[in-house]
C-alpha cells in the first residue's frame, strides 16, 4: 500500500471502509504526480532526467563512477548512462524479484535505507527510479554487471516481462532508457538549457566526475568536467565580474561522516550571491551550514579588522550584510543522514552542520587574511563602505518618512491610484512617459488600476549602492507606492498591489527602461518576484484594419500571417512606435483590459542565470556585454532602431 485516498460520497451520508480506495504499487505516483515530482509542467518533466541523474551522481559519490552520458533523442525520449556498478540483479531476499524490479517498482525501495549501500546520497527519498517508472510511457533498463548484460522493459511502471541476459560484457554501469507519458504531462519537450544547468553545477559539485550531455535534436554536445570542482564554480560565477583578489579562497574538511567545502571570493559589485548545497541538493532556502559560514565570516571579518586597526574605536562592528557586499560563495556539505526542512529540500536542518562549518571558516579563513594581508585590507576596505553606505541610507530613509509625515499624503503626487484597497485584486502599472500615462490614467478600470508614469531612465542599480539609489526620484516615487519598502525594511506583506506591470515602448529604449526596472526589482525587491507579483505588458505593434474590422497584431510574424489570411488589398496598417501613439480606448482593449491583454510573468527559473544576465547586461564591462549582443542578436525580433 503506498496511498490512502478518500472517495466521495454517494449522498447518502455513509462513510466506512467500502470508502477508502487503496492505491497499489505505483498507482499513487500516476493519480498525484505532483506529489512526487512538483508538477506536471515543464519543471516536473525535467525533474524526471535529474532523478535518474542523481542516481549515477550517488555512485559517484560512493567512489565507483566518474562518467555519466545524458541523450535527448528526437522523439523526446532520454537514454542516461553510467559506469558505475550496475543496479543489484540478484533476487530480493522478501519480494522474491530481482533487486533491480524492486527498485523500479517499489517506492522507498532504494539502497539508500539502512547505510549500507550508499553512506552519502542526493535522492534522498529513494523514491527516484520508481517514479520515472510510473510517469513513463515506455522504460528500458539495461544493467552491465557480473560479465552480462541484463534487460527489463516497462510501461506505465508495470513490467511487460521478465528481467533477461542479452548480452556479454567485461564493463559495469546502468543505462535507464525512458519516455514520458503523454497522458501525464502537459508539455513533452525538453529544453537544453534547463537540463544543461543542472548537470554543470553537479559537475562542479562533485570534482573529477564527466558528464556528457547530447541534444540529437539539434546534434548540440557539451562535456561537463571540473577538476576544480567548486574553485572553478566561483571563477564561473564571478566570469563578468572584476574581482578583488584573483584566486577563491577555499577550504575543507571532514568530521563525523561530514563534509564541508567552502569557496568564495569577493568582486567590486554590491551584490551578495551565497549558494549553499547539501548533498548535491540547493538548499535555497540555506540552513544550519549557510548560518555557521554567515556566523563566521562576520565574526573573522571584525576580529580581523580590529586587530589590525582597520575599524576606528569609535565605529561599530561591521554587519554581516556590509561584510557580504561582492561576495560570490559555494558551500556545499555532503551529510550520512541529512534533515531537510520541509519535502521541498531547500533547507537544511542538522544541527551538528553549524559548528562544524563555524570552525571551519574561522580556522581557514583566519589563516588566508594572516598569511594575505593586503586582501584583508581590500575586504575590510569594502566592507567599511558598504557600512558607511548603508547608513547614508537609513538616514536617507528616515529622512523621506519625516518628509512624508509633514505631507498630506504619503503616496506620491502622480500616482494615479485605484479605488480597491485589497492588495489581491489590485494592479499597479509603472508607465514610460507622461503621454502613454496620461492615455493609461483615462483608459483604465479606476477600481483596481493604478497608474504611476515614469520620467525617462531610472538609475541603473547594478552601478550604485544603497544610499545613492534611493536618492533617485522616480526610484522613491516606486517604493514609496508600492508600500513595501526596501533594503533591510523590505516587507512583503505590506505589498499595495499584486500584480505590478511594466509597460513600456517597443522600441530599444523602451527594452532598456524595462531592463532597468527589472534590475531594480532583482536586486532590491526580489520577493516581489519570487511571489510572482512582476509583470511584463505586451502592447501590440500593429494594427490592421479592412473595411469596419480591426486587428491588433503583436510580432512581425502574427503581422505576416494575417495578411496571408486576409490578403493586402484595401488594408490599412498602423504600426505603433509608441504607448503614446495609442488613445485610452486603444490602450484599455489592447494592453489593459484583463479578458483581452497579454501579460507575462516575470519568473526565475534559474538564479545563476538571472545573476549572469544582470552582471552582463548593466555591469561595469563592456566586452561581456558586447559577446552577449553578438551572440544574441540573430534572435532579436521587432528591433526598432
Amino acid at each position: 500500500m503506498t496511498g490512502l485516498e478518500s472517495k466521495v460520497s454517494n449522498g447518502k451520508g455513509t462513510y466506512d471502509a467500502s470508502q477508502i480506495q487503496v492505491l497499489e504499487g505505483l498507482e499513487a505516483v500516476r493519480r498525484r504526480p505532483s506529489m512526487y515530482i512538483g508538477s506536471t509542467g515543464s519543471r516536473g518533466l525535467h525533474h524526471l532526467v535529474i532523478e535518474i541523474v542523481d542516481n549515477s551522481i550517488d555512485e559517484a559519490l560512493a567512489g565507483f563512477c566518474d562518467h555519466i552520458e545524458v541523450v535527448l533523442n528526437n522523439d523526446n525520449s532520454v537514454v542516461v548512462s553510467d559506469n558505475g556498478r550496475g543496479i543489484p540483479v540478484d533476487t530480493h531476499p522478501k519480494t522474491g524479484r530481482p533487486a533491480v524490479e524492486v527498485a523500479l517498482t517499489i517506492l522507498h525501495a532504494g539502497g539508500k535505507f539502512g547505510g549500507e549501500g550508499y553512506k552519502v546520497s542526493g535522492g534522498l527519498h529513494g523514491v527516484g527510479l520508481s517514479v520515472v517508472n510510473a510517469l513513463s510511457a515506455i522504460l528500458t533498463v539495461t544493467v552491465r554487471r557480473n560479465n552480462k548484460v541484463y534487460e527489463q522493459t516497462y510501461e506505465r511502471g508495470v513490467p511487460t516481462g521478465d528481467l533477461k541476459v542479452v548480452g556479454s560484457t567485461k564493463t559495469t554501469g546502468t543505462t535507464i532508457f525512458f519516455r514520458p507519458d503523454p497522458t501525464i504531462f502537459e508539455e513533452l519537450e525538453f529544453e537544453f538549457d534547463i537540463l544543461a544547468h543542472r548537470l554543470r553545477e553537479l559537475s562542479f559539485l562533485n570534482r573529477g566526475i564527466q558528464i556528457t550531455f547530447k541534444d540529437q535534436r539539434t546534434n548540440q554536445e557539451t562535456v561537463f568536467s571540473h577538476s576544480g570542482g567548486i574553485i572553478d564554480f566561483v571563477h564561473f560565477l564571478n566570469r563578468n565580474k572584476s574581482v578583488l583578489h584573483n584566486q577563491p579562497i577555499y577550504f575543507q574538511i571532514e568530521k563525523d561522516t561530514v563534509q564541508v567545502e567552502i569557496a568564495l571570493q569577493y568582486n567590486d559589485s554590491y551584490a551578495e550571491n551565497i549558494f549553499s548545497y547539501a548533498n548535491n541538493i540547493n538548499t535555497q532556502e540555506g540552513g544550519t551550514h549557510e548560518a555557521g559560514f554567515k556566523a563566521a565570516l562576520t565574526r573573522v571579518i571584525n576580529d580581523y579588522a580590529r586587530r589590525y586597526n582597520l575599524l576606528k574605536e569609535s565605529e561599530n562592528n561591521l554587519s554581516g550584510e556590509d561584510i557580504r557586499e561582492g561576495l560570490t560563495a559555494v558551500v556545499s556539505v555532503k551529510v550520512r543522514e541529512p534533515q531537510f526542512e520541509g519535502q521541498t529540500k531547500t533547507k537544511l536542518g542538522n544541527s551538528e552542520v553549524r559548528g562544524i562549518t563555524d570552525a571551519i571558516v574561522v580556522e581557514g579563513l583566519g589563516t588566508f587574511l594572516e598569511e594575505n594581508p593586503a586582501v584583508g585590507k581590500r575586504i575590510v576596505e569594502k566592507s567599511v563602505m558598504a557600512a558607511r553606505a548603508r547608513e547614508a541610507a537609513r538616514k536617507a530613509r528616515e529622512l523621506t518618512r519625516r518628509k512624508n509625515a509633514l505631507e498630506s499624503t504619503t503616496l506620491p503626487g502622480k500616482l494615479a491610484d485605484c479605488s480597491f484597497r485589497d492588495p489581491a485584486l489590485c494592479e499597479l502599472y509603472l508607465v514610460e512617459g507622461d503621454s502613454a500615462g496620461g492615455s493609461a490614467k483615462q483608459g483604465r478600470d479606476r477600481r483596481f488600476q493604478a497608474i504611476l508614469p515614469l520620467r525617462g531612465k531610472i538609475l541603473n542599480v547594478e552601478k550604485a549602492r544603497l544610499d545613492r539609489v534611493l536618492s533617485n526620484e522616480e526610484i522613491r516615487a516606486m517604493i514609496t507606492a508600492l508600500g513595501t519598502g526596501i533594503g533591510e525594511e523590505f516587507d512583503l506583506q505590506k505589498a499595495r498591489y499584486h500584480r505590478v506591470c511594466l509597460m513600456t515602448d517597443a522600441d530599444v529604449d523602451g527594452s532598456h527602461i524595462r531592463t532597468l526596472l527589472l534590475t531594480f526589482f532583482y536586486r532590491h525587491m526580489r520577493p516581489l518576484i519570487d511571489k510572482g507579483y512582476v509583470y511584463i505588458a505586451q502592447p501590440p505593434l500593429y494594427q490592421v484594419k479592412k473595411g469596419k474590422t480591426i486587428k491588433y497584431l503583436f510580432s512581425d510574424q502574427e503581422l505576416d500571417q494575417h495578411l496571408e489570411k486576409i490578403g493586402r488589398e484595401g488594408v490599412t496598417i498602423q504600426r505603433y512606435k509608441g504607448l503614446g501613439e495609442m488613445n485610452p480606448e486603444q490602450l484599455w482593449e489592447t494592453t489593459m483590459n484583463p479578458e483581452a491583454r497579454t501579460i507575462l510573468r516575470v519568473l526565475l527559473e534559474d538564479v545563476m542565470e538571472a545573476e549572469h544576465i544582470f552582471t552582463t547586461l548593466m555591469g561595469d564591462r563592456v566586452e561581456p556585454r558586447r559577446e552577449f549582443i553578438q551572440n544574441n542578436a540573430k534572435n532579436v525580433r521587432n528591433l526598432d532602431i
